[in-house]
């Protein structure tokens, strides 16, 4: 009777020497990161027979004597000052339950959302009764991460008129790992029109408004019929991030404008065979153009 057996193999150990400290290194689970013991053991790691080993697949980053494995894949882990776009899932007393695509559902306290008209107050029993005037399931927000608890959960405020809920628009789930941090997430494209680059993974794509109301306090949301050419834009945007992500690029305003004017050579009805197009060279070129792009702005 025949048996399958797999002998254990030797894998090659990579070092992580000083003169390598730029460099970035993919590893997988069980891979030797370093030997040398004057390292700290980070995310993504552990000791095995005084090895630093990977625990996870992904891009090994060190900072000074700390190393660690950046995941590939994973679920959105939070900083203070992250722009997130995320869903209404439930409301409860003095605050919403919102779907930010990460371990846990996150908090958005009922003191920590601007008030209809810009008030300054306190929240009494009667704002809490009035709560899904203002946010109701299945809303859509964009917030800003203001404290992360002791169990991961993200604490959301909303205390800016660039904030609050979202209206009419295209929501595309992408990678966190594909968004690129920068200083500011909500950029104006000269396409005509505005996205939203969420640092966990959700992008939301919208024609760029005029001048909102300050009354609104971030409540309000246009209902007018959007224009054909605006819906164009947006659904040619949308498949370019697509395309974008399925070459694991990263997404930022550059990137996507690149991707945009690349898009223009095809015509409309094409538009839905996204892959086609990208995978015809045009997404080599982009990635080529984006990391010229990222070493110039470093």
């Amino acid at each position: 009777m025949a048996v399958d057996m797999r002998l254990p193999t030797v894998i090659k150990a990579m070092s992580l020497s000083v003169s390598a400290a730029d460099r970035k290194d993919m590893v997988v689970p069980g891979d030797v990161i370093t030997s040398d013991t004057g390292f700290m053991r980070g995310h993504g790691t552990y000791v095995d027979e005084d090895k630093l080993t990977a625990s996870v697949a992904g891009e090994v980053q060190r900072v000074d004597k700390l190393i660690c494995v950046r995941p590939l894949k994973t679920r959105f882990n939070g900083e203070v000052g992250d722009v997130v776009v995320g869903r209404i899932t439930e409301v409860q007393q003095k605050r919403w339950k919102v779907e930010t695509n990460s371990r846990l559902d996150s908090v958005l306290l009922l003191s920590s959302v601007n008030l209809p008209g810009g008030e300054l107050r306190r929240r009494s029993a009667e704002d809490e009764l009035t709560m899904r005037e203002y946010l109701q399931e299945g809303d859509l927000i964009s917030a800003e991460v203001q404290s992360v608890f002791s169990d991961g959960a993200l604490s959301l405020h909303t205390r800016s008129l660039k904030y609050g809920k979202l209206g009419q628009g295209v929501l595309v789930q992408l990678s966190p790992s594909l968004i690129k941090r920068q200083k500011t997430h909500f950029h104006n494209l000269p396409c005509g029109a505005s996205i939203i680059l969420g640092n966990n993974g959700f992008v939301w794509l919208y024609p760029t408004p005029g001048q909102q109301e300050e009354e609104a306090g971030g409540f309000y949301t246009s209902l007018e019929p959007v224009s054909l050419s605006d819906r164009e834009v947006i659904s040619r945007l949308r498949n370019c991030l697509l395309a974008l992500a399925a070459h694991k690029v990263l997404l930022y305003d550059t990137s996507v404008l690149y991707c945009y004017e690349s898009s223009l050579q095809h015509q409309n009805q094409n538009r839905l065979h996204w892959p086609t197009w990208c995978l015809q060279g045009n997404g080599l070129v982009l990635h080529a153009r984006s990391v010229q792009t990222l070493k110039v702005n470093r």
